[in-house]
């Protein structure tokens, strides 16, 4: 019987089978625990990690608002760097709730994905 961690770890292999990121479109990945979100923008073509963020350091009251503030964060750094188009990798979780509220962050802070 496969636990929810190994569910998890087959649809993020599924989706990983389909996207790529660049260091002109990063593929930005993002983890989620029961207390933080952590992202990363890697290059995949180096193996890069170019920036990474997470929501332990960020101010809110809810896993919401820490999730947006780290979304911010984010499209801040790729903002500097002139990196405008990503490639998003929900890394296997369904697209709801904190991941669904950071992607949307980071489409309203100008980021195309």
């Amino acid at each position: 019987m496969k636990t929810k961690q190994d569910k998890r770890k087959l649809r993020h292999k599924r989706v990983r089978a389909k996207i790529f990121g660049t260091s002109a479109r990063p593929r930005v990945c993002v983890y989620k625990s029961n207390t933080q979100i952590i992202a990363q923008a890697i290059d995949d073509t180096t193996s890069n990690t170019l920036f990474a963020v997470s929501s332990l350091k960020q101010k809110g009251k809810t896993k919401k608002e820490r999730a947006i503030a780290a979304a911010r964060e984010l499209a801040e750094k790729m903002k500097k760097a002139g990196i405008e188009k990503l490639v998003f990798d929900r890394g296997g979780f369904a697209y709801v709730s904190t991941i669904k509220e950071f992607a949307d962050t980071l489409r309203e802070e100008g980021l195309q994905f």
